[in-house]
This record gives C-alpha cells, sequence and structure tokens, in this order.
C-alpha cells in the first residue's frame, strides 16, 4: 500500500470536522487517527473495532 489518507469530512458527526490525516503507512494512520477520534470526536476508548472502524475509511493516495 502507498501513502493512504482519511478526511473527516467524509464522516460527518456534528462537530464540523475538516481534519484530513495521511501518512506513508496504515500503521503510522491509524495511531494518529485513534488519537484525533478520542481527542476530538469523543470515542471513549481505543478498542479493536475502533480501529476496524477507522481503517475501513483508508483511501490510498
Amino acid at each position: 500500500m502507498g501513502r493512504v489518507s482519511i478526511d473527516c469530512r467524509d464522516y460527518p458527526d456534528g462537530t464540523n470536522c475538516t481534519v484530513a490525516l495521511s501518512a506513508d503507512t496504515a500503521e503510522e494512520l491509524i495511531e494518529a487517527c485513534v488519537k484525533h477520534v478520542i481527542r476530538v470526536h469523543g470515542a471513549k476508548e481505543d478498542t479493536p473495532a475502533l480501529r476496524e472502524e477507522i481503517m475501513s475509511g483508508f483511501k490510498e493516495e
């Protein structure tokens, strides 16, 4: 997999978040995304289900 990204605008949740994240690896991106989702979007904890949901939205650039 090449560079991967995800954009909060693709998943509206009422926060009006416009953050887009990208990284060279899925592993690096998931770590950044989990921190973002917990801090900004109110996820309660880092779980395998949360990671799976986030990763399903990854797009290869």
